[in-house]
């Protein structure tokens, strides 16, 4: 039966501009990883980093993260590729489709630190500047599971049904739910959660981070359980259902044990970075006005100082004018007393 509406899926994955072939996978890859790089360099800018160090070290995380993401996908859907009738040079072949999000974050993390410590910026805090960037950059590229036909769920009759087309692959035409779409919308929201928990509670230390990490594995948690491609069980869940939870709850240990032992924000996140430099508009306006508070702060300390001394020179004016009263007062006693003793002896002599 022909669903009255559903999502089409795209006739081919690539195009030929010549002899060169653009694949809408490695598109989709291609603007999230610029995506993440752009919002991670404007959050790094606001903690008091410096513009363009976010790339800098992207260019050690990106090349990891993209070999941790294949080795992932390699190792555990080996059979793909090393049984029989396979051939094992499409493990190379990345633009086929095929990145885990376990093995990339992993190894991307890696590239990352190497990057940090080039530099001499503490990871967690890099971590924390990309992590919703990275949430974006996911939800861009499940977007190539798209034009790939790939990873969908079970069949569904829903408007928002998925039509797959294809049948490569041991995959059959018909409509299933769109789990690549279930999870891109659910790593929007991770994006924009860990925003917010940012600005609200001032995460620091890599607790953004894990924040991210967290807030994605509910997510892949029953999305995964939805999937109807082939994939290890362990007591019968998937593999990456058990990954998930694992990941779940090592996030959630570390935010807890970082905030009883570094609780706050790191203070300074890229030594070197001179005053104003790397600063953005919102952080600039809120140093200027703490400069003009320290001002103002200072114009009325010397308000106050002045207006001591003046009252200090008033009293001694005060004290001056008393012990000149005093002088005179006891001058006129002395006159008088002079003029009684001079009377005294008049009236004795006459």
């Amino acid at each position: 039966m022909e669903e009255l509406a559903y999502i089409p899926s795209p006739s081919r994955g690539v195009i030929h501009l010549g002899p060169i072939p653009l694949r809408g996978y490695a598109f989709c890859i291609i603007i999230g990883v610029f995506v993440a790089v752009w919002l991670g360099n404007k959050r790094w800018i606001a903690r008091g980093g410096r513009a363009g160090t976010v790339a800098d070290i992207a260019v050690w995380a990106v090349p990891f993260g993209l070999v941790g993401g294949r080795l992932y996908h390699v190792i555990t859907d080996y059979e793909l590729y090393f049984s029989s009738g396979r051939d094992w040079v499409d493990a190379f072949k990345v633009w086929q489709g095929g990145l885990g999000i376990w093995g990339a974050i992993a190894l991307g993390a890696v590239g990352a630190w190497i990057g940090c410590r080039r530099r001499g910026i503490p990871l967690p805090a890099y971590a924390d500047a990309i992590a919703p960037g990275i949430a974006f950059a996911q939800a861009i590229g499940r977007w190539g599971n798209w034009f790939n036909q790939e990873l969908y769920g079970r069949e569904t009759h829903v408007p928002w049904a998925l039509h797959i087309t294809s049948s490569e692959g041991g995959r059959i035409p018909g409509y299933y739910h769109p789990t690549f779409l279930y999870e891109s919308l659910w790593c929007i929201g991770v994006g924009f959660l860990v925003i917010w928990a940012d600005r609200r509670f001032k995460l620091g230390h890599g607790r953004a981070f894990a924040l991210y990490v967290a807030a994605y594995c509910v997510g892949r948690g029953w999305i995964e359980y939805m999937r109807v491609d082939d994939a290890h069980h362990i007591l019968g869940l998937r593999l990456n259902d058990w990954t998930a939870m694992i990941v779940f709850l090592l996030a959630v240990l570390y935010m807890v044990l970082s905030a009883k032992k570094r609780p706050g924000r790191e203070t300074v996140v890229e030594p070197g970075v001179s005053d104003g430099e790397g600063v953005s508009d919102g952080a600039a306006d809120g140093v200027s006005e703490a400069v003009e508070a320290k001002a103002t702060e200072a114009s009325g300390d010397e308000a106050e100082a002045e207006a001591e001394d003046d009252a200090d020179d008033e009293a001694k004016d005060q004290d001056e004018a008393e012990a000149k009263d005093e002088a005179k007062d006891e001058a006129k006693d002395e006159a008088k007393d002079e003029v009684k003793d001079e009377a005294g002896s008049g009236s004795k002599k006459s």
